[in-house]
This record gives C-alpha cells, sequence and structure tokens, in this order.
C-alpha cells in the first residue's frame, strides 16, 4: 500500500473520535421548580442527607418487602406468582430481546467479513460489441470463485456509537419495566390476599351474626307462644334473619374470584385453587418510615425506565444528525478466482482489493431534516413522560400516606362505635326481655353493631391494602438507601378489636 493510503487512514482515525449530537444530560424532573425537599406529613428532610441528583436504583435489590406483614400463606402466594406468573415471564423474554439488540447495535463496531464462494459457467456472444465490432467469436467457460469481503464503517461521526448508546438506554428501561412489572406483580398479589382475608373475615362475622339472629328467632317464636311476643316481633325477627342469610351468596362470590384472580397471578389453574385459613385480624400493621422524594426518584423503577427512554431518545437525535455526514467504508476483498477447479486454489490465482468509499448525502428531499425533526420531537416527548412519571410518583406516595393516617383515624373511631353499638345493643335486649320495647328496638340494635363490625373489618383490610399500596409506591421499599433495617423501623402499631362473635 502506498504512502497517501496511510495518511488517509491516519487521518479517519483522528477524526474518528467525534460523536455529532448532544451528548445525554438528565433534566431537572420537574419543570420550573425545585423538587420537595420531604412528603407531606413525614420526617423533616434534615434529618436525612440533603437532596442530591437522583441516580437510577431501580435494579438494587427490594428483598421479600411483603414479609413485613408476617404472613406465611402470602410468602407462598409470592413465591409461586415470581416462578409461574406468564406476564412476568413475557416481560423477562422481552429483556433478553434487548439484550441481544444491544449485541446487534454493537456488532457495526467491528468490520464485517462474509464469504461467497460461487461457480459459474456462461458463454459470450459472438456478436459482442468490441472496439465498436463484433467480437466474431463466442467462448464457453467456468469461472470458479472462493472470495472474502471485508466491509467496515469507520464511526467518524458517532453515528455507531449514539445506535449503540440508544440500544443500550432501551435494554436498561426494558429491565426496568421488568422490575417494575415484577413489583405491579408483588403488590397485586398482596391486595388481593388482603382484601381476600377481609371478605373471608367479613363472611365468617355475617355467617356468626346469623347464628344469633336464628337464636332470637327462635327465642322470639318462644315468646310468641307464650303470649308474651307479637307476630309482628316474629316476623320482624325472620325478615332480620333472611337478610342476613341473603347477604352470604355476595359475599362468597366476591371472595370466589378473588380467588381465581390469585390462581391466575401465581401461575395457578383457578379449578381447585385453595389457601391455607389465615386470621386478618390477628396481625400487626406495619408502621413504615418513608424515605426522601430523591430516593423515591432513584428507586422506583418506573421512573428509572422513563429517565432511561430520555437517554436512548437523545442518542437517537445523534443519529439523526449524523446522517447529514458523509458515511465513509473500508471495502476489501480478497481470494481466488480461476477458470477450472483444479486451478482455483493456486497461488497464481490470488485476487485482492482494498480501498475506502465515501458516500455523500447531498439531495434527499429533505427526508434528513424531517428525521432529526422527528428525533428531537421524540425526546421531547419522553422528557414530558419522565416528568408525569415523576409528579404521579409523588401523588401516589402523598395518596398513600394520607390513606395510612385518615384511614387509622377512621379505624379508632369506627372501633370505638362498634364498642358503643355493641353497649346499646345488649341495653335493647335486656329492655326487650323486661317486656319494656319491641322486638323492633332489638332488630335496629343488632343491624346498627353488625354493619359497623363489619365496616371495621373492611377497614382493617383497607388499611393493608393502603400499606402494600405505599410500598409499591415507593418503589418496593421504605428504607433509605444504604441503611439496614432494624426491629425499630419495622415497628408496628395494632390494627385488632375485640369482636364480638
Amino acid at each position: 500500500m502506498n504512502k497517501q493510503f496511510f495518511i488517509f487512514a491516519a487521518g479517519l482515525v483522528f477524526i474518528a473520535g467525534c460523536s455529532v449530537g448532544p451528548d445525554y444530560h438528565q433534566p431537572p424532573a420537574i419543570a420550573s421548580q425545585p423538587v420537595p425537599a420531604a412528603f407531606t406529613g413525614t420526617v423533616s428532610a434534615t434529618n436525612y442527607s440533603e437532596w442530591k441528583v437522583a441516580q437510577p436504583s431501580a435494579s438494587l435489590p427490594r428483598g421479600e418487602w411483603w414479609k413485613v406483614f408476617d404472613r406465611a400463606e402470602l410468602d407462598r402466594l409470592e413465591s409461586l406468582a415470581a416462578t409461574n406468573n406468564q406476564n412476568l415471564a413475557a416481560t423477562a423474554a422481552q429483556v433478553e430481546q434487548a439484550r441481544a439488540l444491544v449485541k446487534v447495535a454493537r456488532a457495526d463496531f467491528f468490520p464485517q467479513l462474509s464469504a461467497q464462494p460461487s461457480y459459474v459457467r456462461q458463454g459470450t456472444s459472438f456478436n459482442a460489441p468490441q472496439n465498436g465490432k463484433a467480437a466474431g467469436a463466442a467462448y464457453t467457460y467456468n469461472t470458479f470463485m472462493a472470495p472474502l469481503d471485508l466491509n467496515w464503517e469507520l464511526d467518524l461521526w458517532g453515528r455507531v456509537r449514539r445506535e449503540s448508546e440508544s440500544a443500550q438506554a432501551h435494554f436498561m428501561a426494558v429491565a426496568d419495566d421488568f422490575a417494575s412489572a415484577k413489583l405491579l406483580l408483588q403488590a397485586e398479589v398482596a391486595s388481593d390476599y388482603f382484601m381476600l382475608r377481609a371478605l373471608e373475615a367479613e363472611h365468617a362475622l355475617v355467617a356468626d351474626t346469623i347464628t344469633t339472629y336464628r337464636r332470637s328467632l327462635e327465642l322470639t317464636q318462644n315468646r310468641r307462644r307464650g303470649g308474651i311476643a307479637s307476630d309482628l316481633d316474629v316476623a320482624q325477627a325472620e325478615t332480620q334473619l333472611r337478610v342476613a342469610e341473603a347477604e352470604l351468596p355476595a359475599l362468597e362470590l366476591q371472595q370466589e374470584t378473588l380467588l381465581h384472580a390469585l390462581a391466575t397471578l401465581c401461575g395457578r389453574p383457578a379449578t381447585g385453587f385453595q389457601l391455607a385459613p389465615d386470621n386478618l385480624m390477628t396481625n400487626a400493621i406495619p408502621n413504615l418510615p418513608v424515605s426522601l422524594p430523591s430516593e423515591l426518584l432513584e428507586r422506583r423503577p418506573d421512573i428509572a425506565a422513563a429517565e432511561r427512554r430520555m437517554n436512548a431518545a437523545n442518542a437517537d437525535v445523534g443519529v439523526a444528525k449524523s446522517a447529514f455526514y458523509p458515511q465513509v467504508y473500508l471495502n476489501g476483498g480478497a481470494g481466488y478466482e480461476s477458470l477450472s477447479a483444479n486451478s482455483l486454489f493456486d497461488w497464481p490465482s490470488r485476487v485482492w482489493a482494498l480501498g475506502p468509499s465515501v458516500n455523500f448525502p447531498l439531495f434527499t428531499g429533505g427526508r434528513n431534516r424531517a428525521q432529526l425533526a422527528a428525533a428531537r420531537a421524540a425526546y421531547d416527548g419522553t422528557v414530558a413522560n419522565y416528568r408525569e412519571t415523576v409528579l404521579t410518583a409523588f401523588q401516589e406516595v402523598e395518596d398513600q400516606l394520607s390513606a395510612q393516617r385518615l384511614l387509622a383515624a377512621q379505624f379508632d373511631a369506627q372501633s370505638a362505635a362498634v364498642a358503643a353499638a355493641q353497649h346499646t345493643l345488649d341495653i335493647s335486649n335486656n329492655r326487650y326481655q323486661a317486656g319494656l320495647d319491641t322486638y323492633l328496638d332489638v332488630a335496629t340494635a343488632q343491624s346498627v353493631t353488625l354493619s359497623n363490625e363489619r365496616t371495621v373489618v373492611q377497614l382493617a383490610g383497607q388499611r393493608l391494602v393502603a400499606e402494600v399500596a405505599l410500598i409499591k409506591a415507593l418503589g418496593g421499599d421504605w428504607q433509605p438507601l444504604g441503611v439496614e433495617k432494624t426491629s425499630q423501623d419495622q415497628g408496628s402499631h395494632q390494627a385488632v378489636v375485640g369482636l364480638k362473635p
């Protein structure tokens, strides 16, 4: 090779370090105003480290966060779902696909070498033009070739680097999508589980109350036969019993629906799927310390995925910009060519060629400019999606913090209402047995007591579901990053009240 070729190659290597398009810089998480330093109603941010730029940490292990509820059957369901859920398996396959596409993009960094051996038997035309006249002769011959072809795009403007950067960011976004899908699955299993247990507790409460109503009906019928009670009292007692009995099938339908949903989430057929017994009202509700907003931005996988997609879209802008610049290729070939197969691999049959080629985009009808505008618009869209995801995350955390506070207050008030209703029922029973009141007063007190007791059970389930939703909103954990959980951090407040069967 001559000296000019080496000078040309050295020049190409020198400018190959250039990359067109903007380098990625994370935009502000919330436009036009700072991110809040702490969540409403939580410990002041001054008790933690200062605000810092969030770096996606969705890949950090979240651990088995549901074990804070201390439910062995929930642990079993979460294990089944992680192993057998088909939606999660499909998302995992998408991660593997994105990983493979990263390797596809990186392949363009390397020379592409291919072999295309061929055999051709051909005949020439007697009248083929030769020096302005007919050749005057026809030939038939064979051509044997065994070439190696080389093609290598010199990444002078960073097109390949930007494509690789985009593919890598997209892969990380899909990996975060998997983490988000996994967290959503875990939260859905836990929520359905607690809703089912709340329905079971409510069903048991109504069934016990039906037993009480049945005894009341028998007592009222006996009193009627003794001439103490009226037919109206008997009719009211029977109506109350039948109304309560009619509520059981509706509760059972809701239970069966949730049980079937849990079976599907766990990758099991709904037919025959059963759970081990568990009492909703016997365990405490965990009291979770809440991490800083900056850690929320780091930990939540949906925020991390949105941030990765901004990175990928930014790299796509660089790819679109590179289309305005010449594409330089290094082409080469070497191999053997002969008229006979016997002499194909003889040394005199060797052939080779090596040299660069340049593709100048002189006129594209506005295609390159339109593609660049589209890439920039796509990037602006990912920025808006990222900020919307951040705002939604803050909303979800604040919603669940409000739910924790207000449901706890409602639970305490409702528990007091249960005690008051039970006291009223005791008085009504005593006055009815003494002949001072009609059975309507007893029936009314019994209905109020049952309604308040059912509300307490429902609130206990809602508080557990809200606790799951809070953990999910915090990205699957609640502890500040890098801090180990202690027994003090995992303190709890009781959700247990004495319900009269």
